[in-house]
């Protein structure tokens, strides 16, 4: 009764939850171009899930699964799956987890072929993110109950918080819920102490999860969407942002019969939304001299997508941070993999993989 009340409060005033401001990109998290002016290793349309399997950097590109060779650089086609690739996990004895709309299969060790299509009587639409914990426990992160991961953008749209996160037992398939009712949770990691962090982009935060517990937030009000994280030399983690948040999407998200209507009539790719990519057509929102002057896109404008990667210490506090601003192009990043002082960066909506010298953004 309370929380109904609270929550009428701050829809009157538009505070709460009902707020529409957003943290403004600051300290840690100062703009920048290291994102932009680092190398590429290799262009391929929608790169990601970026993970170590027997010594080898995989990822993901639409159906396909590509091997990273860095001294060319170039990549090596290694299969092809009748889905786009939702996520991968490798565990250190070369098994490789890889999830699609439907799905999550094992590539590789003993349980070579197996396949899971349900967990607990769901059906496994859309995972979203998946890591080993141990070689015979899976965590997977669902996104949603009801939609495939292409359709993450309606998700956002219909306020979705059907989400959860499962401990999978890969020899008995029986599977236990670790959280439930979350927003899209898109990214998870084990930290130095076995408990598990999930990023949920929808609330803009960071979850850790330990058996017996109820989830606590460890990063929150974070101003983009997070995507997946992968551990750094330090003890800390690295964190993707897909996506930055506008007040102008969180006006939309507030307003029903707008919502309603543009998801009937709006092609997805012209919604009021956040975006992995942009500015490639006259028909998207946010047009004229917001984005552009004297026909120069400008660094500091309300872009629908970006180019962020986040370092965050053990305790979760943001270190430093590498971007690829409004007049970039290498936006879109979900995955990224620290590697002998080198940051491997997915940017999907780019479409290329990154090397970021990590020399050069301690100097920042």
């Amino acid at each position: 009764m309370i929380s109904a009340i609270k929550r009428s409060l701050d829809a009157f005033w538009g505070r709460g939850d009902a707020a529409i401001t957003i943290p403004s990109m600051d300290g840690a998290l100062r703009p920048n171009s290291l994102l932009d002016q680092a190398p590429a290793l290799v262009a391929l349309p929608s790169p990601d899930n970026l993970v170590v399997c027997a010594g080898e950097i995989l990822f993901s590109s639409e159906d396909g699964l590509f091997a990273l060779k860095q001294a060319g650089p170039s990549s090596e086609k290694r299969h092809v799956f009748d889905k786009t690739i939702a996520c991968l996990a490798a565990h250190p004895s070369g098994a490789l987890a890889v999830g699609t709309a439907g799905a999550i299969m094992l590539r590789g060790g003993g349980r070579d072929g197996k396949v899971f299509t349900q967990i607990e009587g769901r059906p496994l639409l859309c995972p979203t993110a998946l890591a080993f914990d141990g070689p015979d426990d899976l965590i997977v992160c669902v996104g949603s109950r009801t939609l495939q991961p292409e359709d993450w953008k309606r998700d956002l749209m219909q306020l979705g918080s059907s989400g959860s996160v499962w401990r999978l037992d890969l020899d008995k398939g029986s599977a236990v819920c670790l959280a439930d009712g979350l927003a899209f949770p898109y990214g998870v990691m084990l930290d130095s102490s076995g408990a598990v962090r999930v990023s949920e982009s929808w609330r803009h935060r960071v979850l850790r999860i330990e058996a017996g517990s109820a989830p606590e937030t460890l990063v929150g009000d974070i101003p983009g969407y997070p995507a997946r994280m992968s551990p750094s030399a330090d003890g800390g983690s690295w964190l993707t942002v897909f996506a930055p948040r506008r007040q102008m999407v969180e006006f939309v998200l507030r307003e029903r019969a707008y919502r309603e209507r543009m998801m009937r009539e709006v092609h997805p790719n012209y919604w009021m939304a956040p975006a992995l990519r942009s500015g490639g057509s006259f028909l998207e929102p946010i047009q004229g001299g917001a984005v552009r002057h004297l026909g120069i896109s400008k660094a500091w404008a309300p872009t629908r997508s970006y180019g962020l990667v986040i370092r965050l210490d053990a305790t979760g506090s943001p270190m430093v941070s590498v971007h690829s601003r409004a007049d970039g192009v290498r936006h879109g990043v979900t995955s990224c993999l620290e590697i002998e002082n080198r940051l491997i960066v997915a940017c999907k909506g780019g479409g290329v993989i990154a090397s970021v010298d990590l020399n050069e953004l301690d100097k920042e």
